[in-house]
């Protein structure tokens, strides 16, 4: 498992990370996850490896609490499989109980297609999650079903602004007016917005212009390990663009 920092734009405090799963091959080294997920979801070894994650996560964040360092939220992604297993809210609880992990500390990336598949079904399972103290976050928000009606209809908690969008405003008008579009919308629904893909200086202050609540990306840190997260927790993230 890795880990990558979310940032206060605003006080450059770390407030949150996002978990990220990683394959050591023993021949061909750390895999991303493009390399081996849609393996994972064909041959459904997707659902024990979300679990694992899911776990891992809450073990890992409680772990730095009691290490002493400032709480913070971990962020896990889940997919169409997990959200739909029979048992996924069991997991979840489970996992939460084990770790002895306040839920206030544990935030769910979900994509707009897979909120939109089943609407009824969504719902109930959200606000369940939602009043159990969970974080709700919509993943690439933007590049999905991006039916808004959603927006009123589950209870969610942060928007995530897609790379894809944060990657060219700087330099695209159109870009740059969807961004500012989404922050104003977050703004205006009292949600918490985060831009990812954060890569220069130049975006962050675009960001920053617009009042973007979060960022994450390798303008301040790649994915790294838990000791190295535990350390960056310690001494603060020094932004430096990536070689």
């Amino acid at each position: 498992m890795h880990y990558q920092p979310k940032i206060n734009l605003h006080s450059g405090a770390i407030v949150g990370v996002e978990a990220l799963i990683r394959w050591l091959h023993p021949q061909r080294g750390l895999l991303a996850p493009a390399q081996f997920v849609p393996i994972a979801e064909d041959s459904g070894l997707i659902l024990p490896n979300g679990r694992w994650m899911l776990r891992e996560a809450c073990r890992q964040a409680r772990a730095w609490q009691d290490a002493g360092l400032p709480p913070i939220t971990v962020a896990v992604n889940t997919s169409a499989l997990e959200f739909r297993a029979k048992d996924f809210l069991e997991n979840v609880r489970a996992a939460l109980e084990a770790s002895r992990l306040e839920p206030r500390y544990l935030e769910l990336e979900l994509t707009e297609s897979v909120l939109m598949r089943d609407a009824k079904a969504t719902g109930s399972v959200l606000r369940a999650l939602s009043d159990l103290g969970i974080k709700l976050s919509i993943d690439d928000f933007g590049t999905g079903y991006s039916s808004l009606s959603y927006l009123r209809q589950f209870p969610i908690n942060t928007l995530k602004i897609d790379q894809s969008f944060v990657s060219r405003m700087t330099h695209n008008p159109d870009d740059a007016a969807i961004v500012s579009a989404v922050i104003s919308m977050a703004k205006a629904l009292r949600l918490c917005v985060i831009a990812e893909g954060v890569e220069t200086a130049e975006q962050l202050a675009f960001l920053l212009a617009q009042h973007c609540d979060e960022g994450q990306g390798y303008f301040f840190s790649r994915p790294v390990g838990a000791e190295v997260l535990a350390a960056l927790l310690q001494t603060g993230v020094s932004p430096a663009l990536p070689h």
